[in-house]
């Protein structure tokens, strides 16, 4: 099942997770040094690299797991960059892991199309349906599984705050990036709750830096306007 935890949360069940799966090799192998494939979207050096990394070892070795020692973890950092986070992907499953931890849908989306049988655990992703990566929340299928950031429905409540906070609103422009099956669906909710509230909403497809701000530029010469940002 899909859920929303906080990060430290996320990445201690995720030690969990990973000792839960090879339970039945490990018993047959005792002596194997288990490994894990990490594949994060973000680049080495971000400020919230290590946190995450000190995070996630922790949780494992809460759980009987000792990097070095009858585990290893081959990390991989995607920066954004579509073609390193392909690239990264194929390395990882090279590395022959026992499983992979996946954060953030260009990761997860790469790993997925690398393997569909190696079990991989998903974390900040938004809309895993729509996303593809899952068939259900209840039963997700296949070879992978994970944390959500959020329920889709979720995102019209951001209308409602904005609403809420500025009621003389009434143009709201969604910003969304069309490469991301999630941003339909937090447009969706977005658009199902804005009649009630006497809002207009423009969706703006951007996809760099500067079209965001020629977008934003034009929207902005109108009165009554907010903003909403969508996944990505």
């Amino acid at each position: 099942m899909t859920v929303t935890i906080g990060r430290r949360e996320l990445l201690a069940a995720l030690g969990g997770a990973a000792a839960a799966w090879p339970l039945a090799a490990r018993a047959q192998q005792p002596d194997r040094m288990r490994r894990i494939g990490v594949h994060m979207n973000l680049a080495a050096d971000d400020p919230e690299a290590p946190a995450r990394i000190a995070a996630f070892a922790q949780g494992l070795a809460d759980r009987g797991w000792s990097i070095g020692g009858n585990l290893r973890v081959d990390y991989r950092w995607g920066a954004g960059d579509a073609e390193h986070i392909r690239k990264d992907a194929a390395e990882l499953l090279a590395s022959t892991p026992d499983v992979i931890l996946a954060s953030g849908n260009p990761s997860v989306a790469a790993v997925q199309q690398t393997t569909r049988t190696v079990p991989i655990v998903f974390a900040s992703v938004g809309d895993p349906v729509s996303s593809g990566f899952v068939e259900s929340l209840a039963r997700p299928g296949g070879n992978i599984t994970g944390f959500s950031l959020f329920e889709q429905s979720f995102s019209g409540k951001w209308l409602e705050l904005l609403k809420e906070i500025v009621p003389r609103v009434t143009r709201v422009a969604v910003l969304r990036d069309l490469r991301l099956a999630s941003g339909s669906g937090q447009l969706g909710a977005i658009q199902s709750v804005a009649p009630s509230l006497g809002v207009e909403v423009s969706p703006i497809s951007v996809s760099d830096a500067t079209v965001i701000e020629r977008a934003l530029a034009a929207f902005a010469r109108s009165p009554n306007s907010g903003l909403i940002f969508t996944a990505s």
